[in-house]
């Protein structure tokens, strides 16, 4: 299976959107289509994006399909923006001590 980039994953809204919905509780794949002004194959698309990066998994429960959060993946975003909240953090330290001085 193609392992998709998670960054590319979050960058649409609506399958940001349906991360949240099914980070608070699992759906079935009718009950997530009817929360979008999209057709039914549009919403499969992104439920197959996010499957394919990690951030959703399917489960079959009897005959239905339930859309589960698996949100580990998540932890590269955070990763890399940590990064440039210890810059900016350093950056406002600085500039504190600075202002601090000219008083």
């Amino acid at each position: 299976m193609l392992q998709r980039d998670v960054f590319k994953a979050i960058a649409d809204p609506t399958r940001r959107e349906i991360i949240n919905l099914i980070a608070h509780n699992n759906m079935n794949l009718n009950a997530l289509a009817d929360n979008f002004d999209i057709s039914r194959p549009a919403v499969s698309k992104h439920i197959k994006i996010l499957t394919e990066c990690g951030l959703l998994v399917i489960k079959q429960q009897g005959r239905e399909r339930f859309c589960q959060a698996d949100l580990r993946q998540l932890q590269e975003v955070t990763d890399w923006a940590e990064q440039y909240r210890q810059f900016w953090m350093q950056k406002l330290d600085a500039l504190g001590d600075f202002l601090d001085k000219e008083k």
